[in-house]
């Protein structure tokens, strides 16, 4: 059996997000807990563990790997609107024209052109799939993806890259 949900759409759901967004960081009991948050489209605060050793060594190694080739502008653990909540990507890389139109306080209500997440162990494929068509649904050009053991996998909008398109000389392993 199989269930469909229908989301509201992105642009109806960012005035929410951001409400809900800013109340979450001005909120000092929240500020107390170490680890990641992001929010569900009804608002709800999901959490999870910080990151591991090696996962944030290769959100590094990601990051400093498009900054040398691309330049732009590279953050980690953004904050992006989306029609189903604020999501935490990993990595992300968007150009000074993307940056100038898509920040809003501390969220991203477009997103940048490349979104990168590095898998965890409790990561699911639905998970990773879930959030793959959310970003490409707030305007994502390529969303990457950083397996256990460093290598990486590129789709586009259309499906699976051979390579970045966007980046077509960025490595097939990261190493941590």
């Amino acid at each position: 059996m199989s269930l469909a949900i229908q989301l509201p759409l992105r642009g109806d759901q960012t005035e929410f997000n951001l409400r809900v967004w800013e109340r979450l960081l001005a909120d000092p009991e929240l500020a107390k807990i170490t680890g990641r948050f992001e929010t569900d489209r009804h608002g709800h605060i999901l959490m999870s563990p910080p990151p591991g050793y090696h996962h944030g060594s290769r959100q590094f190694e990601i990051g400093y790997q498009l900054r040398t080739r691309l330049g732009g502008n590279v953050r980690t653990e953004c904050p992006l609107s989306t029609s189903d909540g604020v999501k935490a990507v990993d990595v992300v890389w968007l150009s000074d024209l993307r940056e100038s139109t898509a920040v809003v306080g501390e969220v991203l209500v477009e997103s940048p052109e490349i979104c990168v997440e590095v898998i965890s162990p409790s990561n699911t494929r639905a998970e990773m799939e879930e959030k793959m068509a959310l970003y490409f649904d707030a305007g994502a050009i390529e969303v990457w993806f950083c397996d256990e053991n460093g290598g990486m996998r590129f789709v586009g909008k259309q499906g699976p890259l051979e390579r970045s398109l966007l980046c077509p000389d960025f490595p097939a392993l990261i190493e941590s």
